[in-house]
């Protein structure tokens, strides 16, 4: 097939868009490589924002495949321009804005769809959605406003470069001493198969990696013993490490497992033996610390719609029996997948897209209660665990302090990166259990053993507080309790504005732990400020950042003091400048490794924040400038300082950005900002890369 080659035409713009959009369709019609077939239909749309049906394609597009939030921009041009364009369009701009979390503009866009239902109750076309789905997405983005505004301590953190790729990266499961992590991807390198799919992507493999001294070694392919030339996903790994579940699209979709020789390899897949498997597809698995008690998702009849979750129990041959739904206090009439049953035996974590979610699959814990044999109900991780779109296939240590998820974030390196998850205060309650598990629903087999298991001490937390000897009328002294001061918190308060008119701006404004990744409280006041509340007991570093259309993206890293039991309020502004010829700027949180031109995993927010600038306006070209410190021969910093602005420009094109749009130009040591005598002060702020708008 002879593709049109991405770039800058010298024939009319119009013309140029139609034939993007053919090729587009073409692939379309041939393949399933729905990545090309949007990036064609994207650059056809820039081209010719007039241009309708490239415009509509370019932002349904965007809805089925990554980076959701970008499609209401090509919705909004055909809505301005044909708002009868399509039945749904204010749906599908309702649905963009709900990805990129912003939920009153998501609920402007579908209260006109659903107004547009009742005044037109008769339609039936196919663009139609129905009334019901619009009451669901409605209830996500309130669930959403409430969550996003009460974020939890969470502390999500890409688990790095050693296991992550820039192709997908998903469904993690360990062992539960947390040194052996498995997982599924699709990247190229080390690939059974170095053909691709139709879809044009490399096929999924399962992947396997190593963690001593506290680093994990760099994943490497599990082996043709397991995987096949094919497609192979892992589902879950038992306790001790030893037996792999894998899902192999057979008999509509079905478990196998792997047991681990002598020799320390997996030996070949064989079926789960037992009633698990049907002619239905069985998608996911979990099995309990005592290898007793597994836990699946299936689409088999009698559940209660899509995926249900269901329980089974080894019987005295060791084939799984006795299956059982897990009942309507956990199914619901959507899919609910992804189960993890924890280390305690009665605490199962899950996936659901029929609760009270933000949309998408929303992760889910629930607990058995030995007294009364039954689940509590089912509650939300919260924000930002769980976002709009899918969270799923989420896995908890044993302490319950760490947690393993696969997700879209902004300082992923590809499309979906495996995430560390650390909870301080720990997922679970604390509530003391019985030695003994889940029984009804569903019933154990009565075949089964039944394991012993330690009960659980409540943790008393260590408070001691503030003591003042106080004599009583018989001389003895009493000690009494003094109350300590509540802490308050420090309030950080941003006003953002244009640095040319000085007025207020009121762009995507987020704060973060530098390293911890956990998110700040923050309250609009309006007019362009916005109060961050501080609560940290000691001084932190934080990331703060900044971003609107048409305007460098604000991306630093700032030191901020402790909270106290003093009111304090920190007011900082920061001035937009507007992307135009000759403006520049330092990319400060680009690092690499010593001496080459290869990222550390902290680079990738810049790297993201960069890319959804050059993405947003699409007609800019910038060059790339790399600089050194004076440290070496003139000749060798300046190779480095090329070879790190080609890495730079490497990372974009991957990611879609014409490669005519980007000039990577290496300085070496030829335009210090500062004195090379000092390291602090002068060659780490000279090792930089810059990027410079060469064409508006």
């Amino acid at each position: 097939m002879a593709l049109i080659t991405p770039g800058f035409s010298q024939q009319d713009p119009k013309e140029t868009a139609r034939q993007y959009l053919e090729q587009a369709e073409l692939i379309l019609s041939e393949t399933k490589a729905m990545d090309d077939a949007r990036e064609l239909m994207v650059t056809a749309a820039d081209l010719d924002t007039t241009f309708i049906k490239a415009n509509y394609e370019a932002g349904w597009m965007h809805l089925r495949t990554v980076q959701k939030e970008r499609a209401g921009k090509y919705f909004l041009r055909v809505y301005r321009q044909d708002p009868a364009y399509k039945f749904d369009i204010e749906y599908l701009i309702g649905r963009s804005y709900q990805y990129g979390e912003q939920f009153d503009k998501a609920l402007q866009y579908y209260n006109l769809y659903k107004e547009k239902l009742v005044k037109k109750a008769s339609y039936q076309g196919k663009d139609k959605v129905d009334m019901a789905t619009v009451d669901r997405t409605i209830f996500e983005c309130e669930n959403g406003k409430e969550f996003t505004s009460h974020p939890g301590n969470f502390s999500i953190v890409n688990i790095g470069r050693e296991i992550n790729s820039e192709f997908e990266d998903y469904a993690p499961v360990l062992n539960e001493k947390e040194d052996e992590i498995v997982f599924t991807t699709r990247r190229r390198e080390d690939n059974l198969n170095q053909n691709v799919f139709d879809d044009n992507k490399p096929y999924e493999d399962i992947f396997t990696a190593k963690k001593a001294n506290g680093a994990w070694s760099f994943a490497k392919n599990i082996g043709p013993t397991v995987n096949t030339p094919y497609h192979d996903s892992n589902l879950a790994l038992s306790a001790d490490g030893n037996t792999l579940f894998i899902f192999k699209d057979e008999g509509g979709g079905d478990i196998f497992y792997a047991e681990r020789k002598e020799t320390g390899e997996f030996a070949e897949p064989v079926p789960l033996p037992g009633i698990i498997n049907s002619s239905f597809e069985e998608k996911s698995i979990t099995i309990s610390s005592d290898e007793k008690t597994l836990y699946f998702s299936s689409n088999r009849p009698g559940g209660f719609g899509g995926l249900d979750i269901y329980r089974a129990t080894k019987d005295s041959k060791g084939e799984w029996t006795n299956v059982k739904n897990l009942g309507p206090k956990i199914n619901t009439d959507l899919d609910d997948d992804g189960p993890f049953i924890d280390y305690d035996l009665v605490t199962l974590y899950f996936s659901s897209k029929g609760r009270k979610g933000m949309g998408g699959f929303d992760v889910f814990k629930t607990k058995f209660d030995l007294k009364t044999n039954e689940w509590s109900e089912p509650e939300n991780l919260g924000y930002p665990i769980n976002t709009p779109d899918d969270d799923i296939y989420f896995v908890s240590s044993k302490d319950s302090k760490r947690a393993y998820y696969s997700s879209v974030r902004e300082d992923g390196m590809g499309y979906t990166d495996i995430y560390l998850i650390t909870i301080p205060e720990g997922l679970k309650n604390t509530e003391p259990v019985t030695s003994k598990t889940p029984t009804d629903p569903p019933p154990v087999d009565t075949t089964a053993q039944v394991a012993n298991v330690p009960p659980v001490v409540p943790v008393i937390p260590d408070v001691t507080p503030d003591k003042t000897p106080v004599k009583t009328p018989d001389k003895t002294p009493v000690v009494t309790p003094v109350a300590k001061k509540d802490v308050v918190p420090l309030k950080y308060v941003v006003t953002v504005v244009n640095a040319e008119t000085k007025t207020p701006m009121e762009p995507k404004i987020r704060m973060v732990g530098s390293k911890d990744n956990i998110i700040v409280p923050m309250t609009p006041k309006g007019n362009g400020v916005y109060e961050f509340s501080i609560t940290s007991a000691k001084a932190k570093d934080y990331r703060l950042s900044v971003e609107q259309e048409g305007f460098v993206f604000f991306n630093q890293n700032l030191k901020i003091e402790a909270a106290t039991t003093k009111e304090k309020t920190v007011n900082k502004t920061i001035e937009m400048r507007k992307l135009v010829v000759g403006t520049y700027s330092i990319l400060r949180n680009l690092y690499f490794d010593f001496d080459k031109a290869t990222f550390k995993t902290d680079s990738y927010t810049e790297l993201n924040k960069l890319e959804a600038m050059l993405n947003q306006n699409p007609s800019m070209v910038v060059e790339i400038g790399g600089h050194t410190d004076a440290v070496g021969t003139k000749e060798y910093n300046q190779q480095l300082s090329q070879r790190r602005a080609q890495a730079v420009k490497d990372y974009l094109t991957k990611k879609g950005i014409d490669t005519r749009r980007i000039k990577p130009v290496g300085y070496g040591k030829s335009k210090p900002l500062a004195s090379n005598d000092d390291e602090s002060d002068g060659r780490e702020l000279n090792r930089r890369v810059e990027f410079k708008v060469l064409e508006k």
